[in-house]
This record gives structure tokens, C-alpha cells and sequence, in this order.
């Protein structure tokens, strides 16, 4: 195995040793690898400032010579955007934090990722230009993430009929998290829920499937009403815990931070 470089967005960063860090990284050639930085505590040169929760770098990495099955070395890093911005604001840090934490919880090392690499990018190089509310760029974040995945949830029509949203007489439909799609009146007399499931408004549900289909570069152009915001980040934020079945720290956090405000 060669010697690589590569964009990279980093995911974790945990202490090991009294010197090293084991950092785990999106990259946009090589998907999720783990890497470990080697007397990164004390060596200012190479890595300062660059190993940052969600900073991106440019990083040259290393196979070890010896031993074949230890950690790939990162041997250098070139700090290409440090996202300052967010970093000076705590809702802007938690929503960035449960973006990486997803993706690190979720994808499998080694498995290439350009797709989620860019959305990422775009969901944080947005949020530190504060150009499109956070609460936005989260949803955006979210569904597009889940359509990349292969889990992303069918809000188009009922699931069982396959009656389009606009024609579905009820103002809300029933939103199944265990078939991941919605559900309507008539379908949920004759098959009821799995209990695990909420209630969500049809123009909640097209808003969705706008931000989910349209031009990313226009995501600017996202005119989403109050309601339809607090009600995607419910479904979204319920439904996706709830599929992976994973919980997520900062996920918590910024529950806690929306109750305190």
C-alpha cells in the first residue's frame, strides 16, 4: 500500500496515550478511516489548529512500515477551513457536532462517500456564513443525508396505497417511523400504526421533499414557515434515532439548548 493525501472533514478526536490523538476523519477519496497522530499534544509545527472537531484539512498519511495491522499514521495536515464562525456560537457548535456525530456513528470505514464528503461541506461551510438558518440547513442536512444512506423515507405518498400527499383528504398524516413512510386515514383504519410514529401536516411533508429534491445551490431560496421548521426537526430527529437505533449526545444537547432558549 502507497503512502495517500486527501481532503478530510474531522469526525472525533480521542486521547491516547500521554502524547497521541486517534482521529477519525470523512475524507472525500477514502470514506471514514481512522487515523492516529502520533505526539500530536506536543508538536506545534504539524498540527496546530488543524485538529478541531469538524475542521477540514488537507492530510498526508502513512502505512506503518512494521506492523500491518496498525493504525494508518497521519504524518501531516494543512488546515484548508477552520469554520471560525461556528465555532463562537453554541447552537451553531451543537448542530454541527450531531451533524459529524451522525456520520461517524453511521458510515463504515473504508467505504467512499464523495456525496455525504460535499453535503457536509455544504451544511457547514453554510452555517459558518450564516447565510440559511441552522434549523434549515439541519433539515437539509438530515433528509439528504438519509436519501444518500438508503433509508430515506417515503413522504411523497402513502405506503400502502401509494394515495399522493395532495390527494389525501386528511390536513395531517400519520407518519410510521417502523415503515418509514407515511400512512394515510384510510390505510391506518384498516392497518394501525406501529406505535412508534407522529402525526405531521401535509405542507410540513412537501416542504420536506422540496429541500430533499431541489437544487442544493438554491437552498438559500428555502422560504420554510416556523411550524413546518419545529415540525421537521421532530420528525427528523425521531426518525432517524429511531432507524439506526443509536442515541446521540448532541442530539440531547441541542434539545436542552432549544428547552433552555
Amino acid at each position: 500500500m502507497t503512502d495517500f493525501c486527501t481532503d478530510a472533514i474531522l469526525l472525533r478526536k480521542i486521547e491516547y496515550g500521554d502524547h497521541d490523538y486517534i482521529i477519525t476523519f470523512l475524507t472525500r477519496s477514502r470514506g471514514k478511516i481512522c487515523v492516529i497522530a502520533k505526539n500530536a499534544k506536543k508538536s506545534v509545527k504539524r498540527f496546530s489548529g488543524a485538529l478541531d472537531l469538524f475542521s477540514v484539512n488537507h492530510i498526508q498519511c502513512t502505512f506503518p512500515k512494521k506492523n500491518k495491522d496498525a493504525l494508518t499514521i497521519l504524518a501531516q495536515t494543512d488546515l484548508e477551513n477552520g469554520f471560525a464562525n461556528i465555532r463562537y456560537d453554541v447552537f451553531k457548535t451543537t448542530y454541527a457536532c450531531y451533524w459529524v456525530e451522525l456520520i461517524y456513528l453511521w458510515l463504515e470505514e473504508g467505504k467512499k462517500q464523495t456525496l455525504l464528503y460535499d453535503l457536509l461541506f455544504f451544511v457547514l461551510d453554510m452555517l459558518n456564513q450564516s447565510d440559511i438558518r441552522m434549523e434549515v440547513l439541519s433539515l437539509l442536512f438530515q433528509i439528504r443525508f438519509m436519501a444518500i444512506s438508503g433509508f430515506s423515507p417515503r413522504l411523497e405518498a402513502c405506503g400502502n396505497c401509494s394515495t399522493l400527499v395532495d390527494d389525501i383528504h386528511q390536513k395531517n398524516v400519520y407518519f410510521d417511523f417502523k415503515e418509514g413512510g407515511i400512512i394515510c386515514g384510510n390505510c391506518l383504519k384498516n392497518k394501525p400504526g406501529s406505535g412508534h410514529g407522529m402525526g405531521v401536516s401535509k405542507g410540513t411533508l412537501k416542504q420536506l421533499v422540496w429541500i430533499n429534491t431541489a437544487d442544493i445551490q438554491r437552498a438559500d431560496r428555502i422560504k420554510s414557515g416556523l411550524f413546518a421548521i419545529k415540525e421537521g426537526q421532530i420528525l427528523l430527529e425521531s426518525f432517524i434515532p429511531f432507524h439506526i437505533n443509536r442515541e446521540f449526545k448532541s442530539l440531547k444537547f441541542l434539545r436542552q439548548l432549544r428547552r433552555e432558549r
